[in-house]
Parts: C-alpha cells; structure tokens; sequence
C-alpha cells in the first residue's frame, strides 16, 4: 500500500494551538469486523491491536488530571475490545460523558448482542456510521450486505429508545462521501435522511455529521493508485476556510492509540506526527508526570481536510 505520508508532511498550513481539554478520544484498536475503503486507521477483521485494561486506566487518570469530561470512543469498532464495558462502566461511574463510534453492523455479530442494551443501560452517545442512504452507495464503501445490517441495527437502537424525541438517548449519524469530493451541506442532507429513513425504514435519529474523508493511509494510497492524489489535495487547498480554524476538535481534544501514546487528532496518531514538534511520541504516563496540557499542535497538509467547505471534525460540519 503506497504512504502518502511523504506528500503531506511539507505544509503551509497556519500554526493553530490548543486551548483547552475538553475531550480525551480512545482509539481501543484496529479490530472490525468491516474494511472500509474510506477508512483512515486500516481497521479490518485480521487486526489484532487492542488496548489493555492497565492503558484504559491511564487514560481515565489524564481525563481527570486535566478536566476531561467527554471519553469519545472509536476504533475500529470499539465494542471488539474485550476491556469497552468495563471501560465504560469506570468513565460513567466517574461521571463522564461517553460517546461510542459506533459501526452498527457489528450488534448483527454473533457474540455482540449485547452492544445495544448495554449502551442503552449506560446512557451512551452512539454516534453511527451510515455514509449514505442509498444501499448502493453503502455497499459499494463498506460491503456487500452492511447497509441491510446497519439498518437493522439502527432499527434495534430506536426500539431502545435511541433517536426518540423526549428519550435522552442520542444517536447521531455519520456520513462520508463516496469519493474524492467534498461532503454536501450538512443541514440539507440531515434532511434527506431524516425524511427517506423515516418514510423507508422508520428510522429516527438526533443529528447528520458529514465528515471529509482524509487523504491519508487507506484513502490516502487508493488516491495515490488513482492518480487522484493531487487533484483532491488541490479540491481541498482551493476550498480553505480560515474561520474553520475556530472550531477544529484538536483545539479542545486529544487523541491516544492502543498502546497509550498520545496525539493531536485520530489523523495525527495514524500518521504518527508527535505532539508540540517531539520527535517522539509523548505516553499517558509522560503527561500525568509533566502536569502540563500539550499546546502547539502539529500540523501537515492533511489538516486542510478539516478546513475545507463547511468544515469537517468528529461532531460534523464547523460551519
């Protein structure tokens, strides 16, 4: 698989730090039971990463040390750590929000039943992967067969109490473009979607995120396959929002793999660009040590991914 690494890492991108923490996101590991063609971290069935209990709890001691309050959990699909319910169940007794990314094919897996009413039990934020609402478009990025499974699974959360007006229970969705384009607005496709999964399949949910798909790992090297690489870098470039820089997640976030090293963003760690200039990567443990939340954020050409348009983060559209 080609690296586009060393086409991004000369940049013009503008210095940005951060201000604040606000979330702690986990990468719990590559294991899915899907391989997306958009995926960003090469998750896939035969993945064995996964983050052990002991990192689990350095995670958490760092979210209360510097005043986290959101655990955002992604993968992967989380669910397939052996250690998401306990790790779970130790944020919220510590009283934090927890957000789970959600892969909704994964409850249609024999030996995960369980997932719905768990996360239903604990008052978890599912945020869900759909990319579009047409069964083609699904499978043609995901596989044959996960938009039908996705819908069940989205069916089965609503019947929980999932996406109900009135129920607490939040279940946002999410969707990717199907290629090297920039995602539509987001307020007008939350529309499409609420009315065609609502007339189709009686689905109901909270909110859309429409996420730009980074040009990096296995989007990054299907491009450079393509020879659509620079062509999208140049889509990207010609649609900066400077007003974008505001709002992008890593000026409030901190993103830390399976082993416990720690980043500015998910897009970061996959690239292995270390926080504040480092030539290495910086440890949980190296933070509860220090005492001192990371500022400058490092930055390479792929950032532009998260200011182009409307803007792209993990809560969807800036803009």
């Amino acid at each position: 698989m080609r690296d586009a690494w060393p086409l991004l890492v000369k940049t013009d991108f503008p210095a940005i730090a951060r201000d604040r923490l606000d979330t702690l996101q986990m990468n719990l590991g590559y294991l899915c039971n899907l391989s997306c063609i958009h995926c960003h971290v090469n998750a896939g069935p035969k993945r064995t990463e996964l983050m052990d209990r002991a990192t689990m709890a350095s995670a958490l001691a760092v979210a209360e040390r510097f005043g986290a309050g959101t655990l955002d959990l992604t993968g992967g699909s989380p669910e397939m750590n052996p250690e998401f319910r306990w790790l779970v169940e130790e944020a919220k007794r510590r009283g934090m929000h927890v957000m789970d990314r959600l892969n909704p094919t994964i409850m249609n897996e024999p030996g995960y039943e369980w997932v719905g009413p768990f996360l239903a039990e604990h008052d978890i934020e599912v945020v869900a992967s759909l990319p579009c609402y047409s069964k083609d478009n699904v499978d043609a990025q995901r596989g044959n067969g996960v938009f039908e499974s996705s819908i069940t699974a989205l069916q089965q959360l609503n019947e929980l109490g999932y996406g109900r007006e009135g129920s607490g229970k939040v279940m946002n969705l999410v969707y990717n473009p199907l290629g090297a384009s920039l995602p539509p607005p987001q307020e007008a496709l939350e529309g499409d979607y609420k009315r065609l999964l609502a007339d189709e399949f009686g689905i109901e949910f909270n909110n859309l995120f429409t996420l730009t798909n980074m040009p990096i790992k296995r989007f990054g090297a299907i491009l450079l396959s393509k020879g659509e690489f620079g062509d999208y870098m140049t889509l990207l470039k010609n649609a900066y929002k400077a007003e974008n820089l505001k709002a992008v997640m890593c000026r409030s976030l901190l993103s830390v793999d399976y082993r416990g090293y720690v980043y500015d963003c998910d897009f970061n760690q996959m690239l292995g660009l270390p926080l504040e200039g480092k030539e290495e990567a910086t440890h949980l443990d190296d933070l509860l040590e220090c005492g001192e939340l990371p500022r400058r954020i490092g930055v390479a050409d792929h950032c532009y991914g998260c200011t182009a348009g409307q803007g792209s983060s993990c809560g969807g559209a800036l803009a």
